[in-house]
């Protein structure tokens, strides 16, 4: 039965893709000359520049939720992956910079070391745990990947990336069923993200052929 209900989930998630497919060329910037209000004798909204990052982060998670087209929920999630990779730091955002690097170049020890001086420096700061749990993944340390992913999430609960992490890492040890869990949370909160529709697709396949 609780297959039968992702199904319809995912069915009901892959419909308001489909309706939203048909715009996916035409992407327009929400904040447009036409669309600013002439002057009234009403009062103004406040001003989208005059919103804190916090609430600018809110209001993109709002639009992400309710957009189901593909290619405009990607660049809403791209905008969000931006905010969060803002630290307010130029030492922490210089360190993140080199851990990238030495990621890319494989020299993971460096990256090791350079991440962990970030959450030294910043350890409310959920980008820089994500990112050392993505290296530990990488590096096949998922039990320590995992507790990074936590805090991230216990700093920023809707951080998606650290979720499909969860999922993925879930779903290697064999805990399908939490993974797809974790896979409900990641499209509660983007319901256009197809690799998630995929991934959640894939192991209720595996789990029926299992019970087969």
């Amino acid at each position: 039965m609780r297959h039968f209900n992702l199904i319809h989930t995912l069915i009901f998630v892959a419909s308001l893709t489909i309706t939203g497919t048909a715009h996916s060329e035409v992407i327009t910037d929400p904040v447009t000359t036409s669309s600013i209000p002439k002057a009234t004798t009403t009062a103004k909204k406040p001003s989208k520049l005059r919103l804190s990052r916090a609430e600018k982060l809110d209001e993109l998670f709002g639009e992400l939720k309710r957009e189901p087209n593909f290619g405009k929920a990607k660049r809403l999630a791209s905008r969000i992956s931006i905010s969060w990779a803002i630290s307010g730091s130029a030492t922490a955002n210089a360190l993140m910079v080199w851990a990238q690097q030495a990621m890319r170049d494989g020299r993971n020890s460096d990256a090791m070391e350079l991440l962990d001086q970030v959450i030294v420096l910043l350890p409310d700061y959920a980008e820089g745990w994500n990112r050392r749990a993505t290296l530990h993944y990488v590096m096949k340390n998922y039990v320590k990947s995992m507790a990074d992913i936590e805090q991230t999430l216990a700093l920023e609960p809707r951080h998606f990336g650290a979720l499909v992490g969860m999922a993925t890492i879930l779903s290697a040890i064999g805990e399908d069923d939490k993974a797809l869990e974790v896979y409900e949370r990641v499209l509660s909160i983007y319901p256009a993200n197809r690799n998630a529709q995929a991934s959640m697709i894939k192991i209720m396949q595996k789990l029926e052929k299992s019970e087969i």
